[in-house]
Formats: C-alpha cells, sequence, structure tokens
C-alpha cells in the first residue's frame, strides 16, 4: 500500500470546481480571484491531493471515460460516482476504508456509519503497515472524520454528526460507464474474483442479473459459466457516453 493523507486534504476541500479547473489547467497556477482559498501553500495542498487522487488516469481508457462527465454533459450525481471510482484507484487508503467500513456497511444493509469505525479500522491498519507507525492518534481521528466528510461531498452519505448512507443505484447509462470503467481497471480476465464489483453498488448476483438483460446487448459481449465472467466491450471507450446519450433520446 502506498499511504498519504490526501484523503485529510480533500475532506477539506472548499471548491468542486478546481477539479474541473484542474482538469482543464493541468499545467497552469491557480490565478488569483477564482478560490477563496486564502494561501499559496494551501492551494498548492489542494492542487498535488485533486490531482494525484482525482484527475491521475491508469489507462487512457479511463480519462476517455471521465471527460464527457467532467464537461458538464452529465449531470453532477454521476460526476461524483466516477470521481469515487478513479479516487479509490488512485488511492490505497481511500480504497482500504471503502472494502472495509463503507462497502462492509452498505451491504449490510445498515444506515449509518459512526466515526469510532472509521478511527477503529486506520488503528487497526496501524500495527500492520509501518507507513502509518509515526502517525499520531489526531491524525487518525482526523483521517477519519475527512473520510466520511470526502464520502458526504461525493454524494454517498448525507448528514452531520451521524452519517447516514444513501444507498446509492446506477441508472442503465452509469451502469454501463462503470461495465467499462471496471473492464478498464482490472487485469485479471475472470471478473468474478474482481475486488471492483462492490463498486458496482449491488450484490454480485443482482450484479449478474442485470449484466445479463437484453437492453445492454449493443454495449458489450459477456461470457458466463457459473464460475467464470469475461466481458467484452463493443463501443470504443471514447465513444460509449455519446453513444448511450443518443440511445436514450
Amino acid at each position: 500500500m502506498k499511504i498519504n493523507t490526501d484523503i485529510n486534504i480533500l475532506g477539506s476541500l472548499p471548491d468542486w470546481e478546481l477539479i474541473k479547473y484542474y482538469y482543464y489547467h493541468k499545467d497552469a497556477d491557480l490565478q488569483q480571484g477564482l478560490t477563496h482559498i486564502k494561501t499559496n501553500k494551501s492551494i498548492k495542498r489542494f492542487e498535488n491531493a485533486i490531482k494525484n487522487t482525482f484527475l491521475t488516469f491508469e489507462n487512457d481508457k479511463i480519462e476517455s471515460l471521465f471527460k464527457p462527465l467532467i464537461s458538464g454533459e452529465a449531470n453532477h450525481k454521476d460526476l461524483l460516482l466516477f470521481l469515487f471510482w478513479n479516487a479509490s484507484l488512485n488511492n490505497d487508503l481511500f480504497n482500504y476504508l471503502n472494502h472495509n467500513v463503507f462497502f462492509k456497511a452498505l451491504y449490510s444493509g445498515r444506515v449509518s456509519i459512526k466515526n469510532d469505525e472509521v478511527t477503529a479500522c486506520l488503528l487497526e491498519l496501524k500495527e500492520k503497515e509501518k507507513q502509518l507507525e509515526k502517525w499520531s492518534m489526531s491524525t487518525v481521528k482526523t483521517t477519519a472524520s475527512k473520510y466520511l466528510t470526502l464520502l458526504k461531498k461525493l454524494g454517498l452519505l448525507e448528514g452531520s454528526r451521524t452519517k447516514n448512507i444513501l444507498h446509492p443505484f446506477l441508472d442503465d447509462k452509469m451502469f454501463v460507464i462503470f461495465i467499462y470503467f471496471l473492464t478498464a481497471v482490472e487485469t485479471q480476465r475472470n471478473l468474478l474474483n474482481s475486488s471492483w464489483l462492490p463498486y458496482s453498488f449491488m450484490e454480485k448476483n443482482l450484479f449478474l442479473e442485470r449484466l445479463k438483460k437484453k437492453t445492454f446487448i449493443d454495449y458489450y459481449d459477456i461470457y458466463y459459466t457459473g464460475d467464470k465472467l469475461i466481458i467484452e466491450p463493443k463501443i470504443p471507450y471514447r465513444d460509449i457516453y455519446d453513444t448511450l446519450t443518443r440511445n436514450k433520446k
């Protein structure tokens, strides 16, 4: 695992328009007046965290899926879902907490997550990860709080003191986008074993049922034998969002 404190920084991000700014101005310094962040040092911290967590793409396929979402063609909720997926790919600690806290609560049918649960998870990880050995209790608690705040900013939780789970549902367009994301990030051929399946926000049996619907026959081929699943996209990654949009009309 590569561990950093980007969760803390992004949990405090006051202006989410900066994500769009840094995507379209990759090599430019942030101009004064575009944000109310007060110091250049703070701006740089936010810039690095945004670029490392949200705007780093493991391959061209993933960025091709992201472009129409960030351009404003999609609604904000869909963009937030994709940011959640890509952040999980880029940030090992975020991905770890998702699997060990958020998804555990989501898939057990619970309605809320407490700060203490995240703190306990981090303390357990601290015992086996050398990178966390020097983290103080204050840092652990701050990271736990900022993690839940970040999930709230991404549209997955709501509430102030008690963070309630929103139990997101992917509409048909975002379900197909997720399938393409899954095939772009997963290196093993058998997708039944993929650690990315929980990011569909569906139990595996429900995911498979939806995957096989004739509604999606134009977008991918599937090969399923009960213990093996292979998905092969039919549309180029750069064209899938526009194709979905046209077919919906």
